[in-house]
């Protein structure tokens, strides 16, 4: 049938299943928006629309995370195209599935400087999985396909299609191909058998299952390391715990596997590396057998990678070759799919006991907790905990409270702590519960967050408003740059240069300026009564919690230091 390619973008996203479309209007995308109207699809796919193209990059972040499917995210050309990356980049650390559609001005006009055009495919070609630059309208349907196969396929990604203006306004012939006919579609399908070695994750080689099931068998200290790859890899959460409790080991966490291993499980050590637990870091200093699934050893967990687990034989899994032996050397690997991996391991895998392992670890005592009439860190987790009967999903921008969700709630699934532990990125928190809440109906989104980084995002208040998104914002308020102080306090010889943030606004007030309810705490009593008229009421709130300007995160182990060295203990 003729249809205009604006229409085919729109008919391209109900092919893949897509409900929701976070997204800025301009210039050059008009014609897509055009349709919303124009022939009713706005009854059909849900747009929110954000206070800014960033907010919709991490909404539609938040959203993929939350859900597993492929967030959608448009734009248009120019600043509107940029402001999209580091959404972008932060969903491209983090392995997250979002395409992101924009367009560019029209292709006479392409090359010329012309008013808001920019190369954005040439930006953002190190921070997608694939990007493309679309002039041929008969080839719009297919890249559109091909972007979301690639964006939820192998190691999940972000892939950006720029469509030009022009484009948007051609009639083309459309032909509606259910998702799974795709792969046997012809131009289509011989694209997808191109890409193949990106979409389809290796079968696992029988022989390296073997050899690490007899180094299992030679083991006496093993020890697991969980990745955020074991969250992405569909069903690979059973799998996993499985195998954990067949082996009988002690199992770690890096931030982004938190919820693959629950949180009060008796084999669960906690997070490792620079803010690891005490019990995390001595077991991978003193294991054997070091068993990593779904990780990249980056430097917050391999702290120093010449003494990481220095006595172990290292095993990596993981589906992405190239993340093998590339910060941390490794004894053996296997290529693959974590759930695919997990499964075979699982098929021979006799049950292990390692007791007087287990106790040695479990050995070395936490910080001891503070109780007094002061708010701590841990007592605001411990009541979200509490008061949501540990099913809530918590998403934290990037900092030191960041650190005390990973310490103080337990995570009991996948999707249930959003956070960019890649790129680390300040100002992500409300755009991404926003679309974690919007995924997840029902649950209870807390969105986690400092001084700092809500002042860099509190404008999408207005979208969280409008949309009676019922996300509640809990701002850890210690006055300062929390995390960039405390290395100041440590290492810095106490210069607190550039921290102090002893300035506006009264974030209840804005709350309020925004139609939003808010409240204050600086007691535990104080924030669990807050907590529940917030949790209670189905609608979203802003609670500002009052915390010591010098609560620290600990431990505490120094960048490029061996992670028992504990500069703060």
């Amino acid at each position: 049938m003729k249809m205009k390619t604006s229409q085919v973008l729109l008919e391209c996203l109900l092919e893949q299943g897509v409900d929701t479309v976070f997204g800025y209007p301009g210039g050059t995308i008009l014609n897509v928006y055009d349709e919303f109207e124009l022939h009713g699809y706005k009854d059909k796919l849900r747009h929110i629309l954000t206070a800014h193209e960033q907010g919709a990059s991490h909404a539609a972040d938040g959203y993929a995370r939350a859900t597993g499917k492929v967030g959608v995210c448009f734009a248009t050309s120019g600043p509107g195209a940029t402001n999209l990356t580091t959404g972008i980049a932060t969903a491209y650390y983090d392995s997250s599935p979002v395409v992101f559609i924009t367009c560019n001005v029209s292709e006479n006009l392409i090359g010329k400087d012309s008013f808001q055009e920019v190369d954005i495919t040439g930006i953002s070609m190190p921070i997608t999985k694939c990007n493309y630059l679309v002039k041929d309208p008969d080839s719009l349907a297919d890249v559109l396909r091909e972007a979301f196969a690639i964006a939820r396929s192998g190691r999940p990604g972000p892939v950006l299609v720029d469509i030009a203006k022009n484009v948007t306004a051609t009639e083309v012939d459309y032909t509606p191909l259910p998702l799974a006919e795709h792969p046997n579609h012809g131009r289509l399908g011989a694209m997808l058998r191109r890409a193949s070695h990106d979409l389809k994750a290796p079968e696992p080689d029988s022989g390296d299952i073997q050899t690490l099931l007899d180094m299992i068998e030679a083991a006496r200290k093993p020890l697991v390391l969980v990745g955020g790859g074991v969250i992405r890899s569909k069903n690979a959460v059973p799998e996993f715990r499985k195998f954990i409790e067949q082996l009988g080991a002690p199992v770690a966490s890096t931030i982004m596997g938190g919820g693959a291993c629950p949180g009060n499980h008796p084999l669960f050590t906690g997070m490792i590396g620079m803010h690891g637990s005490h019990a995390s870091n001595y077991a991978v200093d003193q294991c054997d057998l070091l068993i990593a699934i779904g990780c990249r050893f980056s430097d917050r967990v391999a702290t120093d990678p010449a003494t990481f687990a220095r006595n172990a034989r290292i095993v990596h899994i993981d589906i992405d070759r190239a993340e093998i032996d590339k910060n941390v050397a490794t004894h053996h690997h296997i290529i693959g799919d974590a759930r695919r991996v997990l499964e075979l391991l699982n098929a021979s895998l006799p049950r292990h006991d390692y007791p007087q392992w287990r106790e040695w670890v479990f050995s070395h005592p936490e910080v001891p907790l503070k109780k007094d009439d002061v708010l701590h860190p841990h007592e605001i987790l411990e009541t979200i905990q509490d008061v949501t009967d540990g099913d809530a999903v918590i998403v934290t921008d990037v900092g030191q409270h960041q650190m005390w969700c990973a310490q103080y709630y337990h995570f009991s699934r996948p999707g249930q702590l959003i956070t960019s532990g890649g790129f680390g990125t300040m100002g992500f928190g409300l755009g991404a519960a926003m679309g974690a809440s919007i995924g997840s109906p029902g649950k209870v989104v807390v969105h986690c967050t400092g001084d700092g980084c809500f002042r860099m995002n509190c404008h999408e208040l207005c979208t969280v408003e409008h949309y009676g998104i019922p996300v509640i914002t809990v701002i850890f308020n210690n006055r300062t740059l929390g995390m960039v102080r405390q290395w100041q306090n440590l290492i810095y010889d106490k210069r607190f240069s550039q921290t102090d943030l002893d300035r506006g606004p009264d974030f209840v007030a804005l709350a309020n300026a925004y139609g939003i309810e808010g409240g204050r705490a600086a007691t535990q009593q104080e924030f669990e009564a807050v907590f529940r008229k917030a949790a209670a009421s189905g609608r979203p709130w802003v609670i500002e919690c009052a915390i010591d300007k010098d609560a620290m995160v600990h431990p505490m182990v120094s960048a490029g230091t061996p992670v028992t060295d504990f500069i703060l203990d």
